[in-house]
């Protein structure tokens, strides 16, 4: 499970009060929240062998159902996944699915060898909680 770390200032003055050694020695205490995001974000590539061929926003999430389908069966096929955005030229693809569901479709995705009797490949390039963190990459990030 994802978790976000937060570190804050403990207000010396409180402790003190309270009457705590520890007070002096530690100003700052770490707290561990679990993340309890509803959703991921996935943002994906298909690889196919036949370069030239085109893939519609209809046939992908098709393609994704049948991969959820034949690795988990009718459950993983009932999964909830959300094609937020798909770009037909480079087979890039933004996806929202169910946080309890990220390790299925993220499985049934990587396993899949084939897409109509070619060759194909699934390249997760990013994973977040959080929409805003796939927008830009810090990799790709030109400063003038």
């Amino acid at each position: 499970m994802f978790c976000d770390l937060f570190l804050y200032r403990v207000s010396s003055l409180q402790k003190m009060r309270a009457g705590t050694e520890e007070a002096e020695s530690s100003g700052y205490q770490r707290v561990v929240l679990k993340n309890a995001s509803p959703h991921h974000y996935l943002k994906v590539r298909l690889v196919l062998e036949d370069e030239s061929a085109r893939v519609s926003a209809v046939d992908l999430k098709t393609f994704i159902t049948s991969c959820l389908r034949s690795l988990f069966g009718e459950v993983g096929a009932a999964l909830n996944v959300d094609v937020l955005k798909y770009d037909e030229e480079t087979l890039t693809a933004l996806l929202r699915v169910p946080s309890r569901g990220l390790v299925k479709l993220w499985s049934s995705l990587t396993l899949q060898g084939f897409y109509q009797n070619r060759a194909c490949a699934f390249r997760v390039l990013q994973v977040s909680p959080f929409l805003l963190a796939l927008t830009g990459n810090s990799r790709d990030l030109q400063l003038d």
